[in-house]
Order: C-alpha cells, then structure tokens, then sequence
C-alpha cells in the first residue's frame, strides 16, 4: 500500500538545503507541505484539538493542507521568527508568545512523527556548554575551555592553556551598515583582554595546532566524515580556498557520534573537529540544524539521499 503520510519542512523561503532535499522527496513521489512558521497567522494557519485520543486537526498553507495526526516526518531547517507589525508593542510581543506557544507547542507534539530535528532539542543542543560538557562524556578530545565574565579569570586561563582562541557562545544577528555578520573567532592573548569582558559572558578555548580541519554529518545511520584543508583559523571565513576528502573517522570516533547524539535526542548533527598535529581529533562543536549540503557535489558523498531516506523512513 502507497504510504501517502505527508513530509513537513518547516523553514524560511529562502533555504537552498530545504529546496534540494524536497526534490529529492518529489522524485521519490512523497508528499511535502513546506512551511514557515513566520508566516501564522497571515497565510499559515492551523486548528488543533486535544482529544482523547492525543492531537488531532490540520495545518494549511496557501497550497497544501496536512493532517496533524499523519504527518510521516517533520524536517525543521531555518524558520524565520514570528512577526506581527501591525500591533503595538506590548501587544505585539503578547501576540509574538501566543505563537510560539501555541503553533511551535503543536508542531512539537505530531503524534508518531519522525523529527529531524525536534525543535525542543535543537535549543537544548545549541548551547556550548552543555555542547562540550556532554562531548567529554561522550569521549570526545575537548580542548580546556573557560566560560566567564571575569577579566582576571580570562586572563589567567589564557596564560595558563596559550595559545587561545575567542569564540561567540551564539551568533544571533549583527547588522553593520545593515550587512549582517557574524562575530568570528580570533586569536587572543592575556594582553587583548580588557575590562568590557566583564560585560556579558564569553567563551575562551585552548588553540589546538591543528593540520586540518574535519566536518562530520550524521544523518541517521548514515556518517559522512569530510577532511577540510586550508591555511585557515576558521575555515568558515572563506570557503574558496578550501580543499575536501572523503575520510574515515578514526576508531571510537562513530560510537562518541551517537552517544553524543542519543543524549540530545537527535538523529542529525553537524560535526566539526580539528586534526592536530599528532592525527588525534579534537571536538569544536555540534550544530544540530547545520549546513551539509555544498559538501555533497564537492565530494560526490550521498548525502541528499541519506536525508531524503531517513524522512521517507526508508526501512
């Protein structure tokens, strides 16, 4: 019998990634109702009705309607934020909580719905520290890292563990000139640190030497582990002067993936390690909605398809 069960993906108009795993989806002949959350209540709306049965009702966008209690899986990506400019603005941020509650409450709770990823753990997974603390127990190399809003603590965890790097604990929008930017990781020593780290909380971390860089997908079963070149700190910052390999991870590395994963309730996670000079990976991070997809022609990995087999949930 042909499962006609829908694919949600929830995420922003503009999402490449999104754009090519649907096709991927359409040739397959699976049903997809692509959303973004932004747009409730204009041109997104649902009815939801708690029953005794669990969540029962519908979701409608301009061109598809889904029924919530046979959503096959939900692909939550990049979703813009909710927006009501035409209210005032303490009622605009009432009307702001209202949504999220209320349509992220039920989009949280599709019965029998495969997520990738669940949006309570994406935001459980986004914070750093708990990021690097679950890495340690997943037996991951972490570098020594300090979180603090203490000058003098800075200071002397830089003297202590130097050469040090300065990393963002989150990078939420920063408009310059009305470009948006991102707070970059830079080289610091004790002598850069000043008084204004009293200011909010940051992130300091031993600079590991590093030969290479490695990013790591993990897409259900499926691990793609690929080698980046370049003469970078943060490969990030140009990417037309990266080279990639496919690679092999070394032993233990697969089984740290999942338990890392399993912790947080995830069946997708970006990976990113440095290679030291000694070969030994170091843990960076785990993006939980990273971008994977600019990988795949670069080294021809299945990558699409590993994603597009998971939602479909491919036996």
């Amino acid at each position: 019998m042909t499962d006609t069960r829908p694919v949600l993906v929830v995420t922003s108009l503009n999402d490449p990634t999104a754009d090519v795993v649907i096709r991927e989806l359409h040739g397959r002949d699976i049903p997809v109702v692509r959303l973004d959350s932004g747009d409730f209540p204009v041109s997104l709306s649902i009815e939801a009705e708690i029953t005794k049965d669990g969540l029962r009702g519908r979701i409608h966008t301009p061109s598809r309607t889904a029924d919530l209690s046979g959503v096959r899986a939900l692909y939550y990506r990049r979703p813009s934020g909710f927006a009501f400019p035409h209210l005032a603005e303490q009622d605009a941020r009432f009307a702001t909580t209202q949504a999220r509650y209320g349509l992220g409450g039920v989009l949280a709770s599709l019965p029998g719905c495969l997520y990738v990823n669940h949006p309570h753990r994406i935001g459980d997974a986004e914070f750093k520290p708990s990021g690097l603390t679950v890495a340690v127990k997943a037996g991951f190399l972490v570098p020594p890292t300090l979180i603090t809003a203490s000058p003098d603590a800075a200071r002397a965890f830089v003297k202590r563990h130097g050469p040090a790097v300065y990393k963002p604990l989150h990078n939420p929008v920063y408009l310059i000139d009305g470009v948006s930017n991102v707070v970059r990781i830079a080289d610091v020593t004790a002598e850069d640190i000043d008084d204004s780290v009293a200011g909010t909380a940051h992130l300091f971390q031993q600079r590991v030497p590093k030969k290479a860089d490695v990013r790591v997908t993990v897409i259900g079963p499926e691990v793609f582990c690929v080698r980046i070149d370049s003469h970078l700190l943060d490969w990030r910052t140009d990417y037309s002067c990266l080279t990639y390999t496919p690679v092999e991870p070394p032993p233990g590395v697969e089984r740290s993936l999942y338990r890392y994963l399993d912790h947080f309730g995830l069946v997708f996670g970006a990976f990113d390690f440095c290679v030291g000079n000694d070969g030994r990976w170091w843990f960076l991070e785990c993006n939980p909605s990273g971008q994977w997809y600019w990988l795949e022609p670069e080294t021809g990995l299945p990558m699409c398809a590993a994603l597009a087999d998971l939602l479909e949930r491919k036996p």
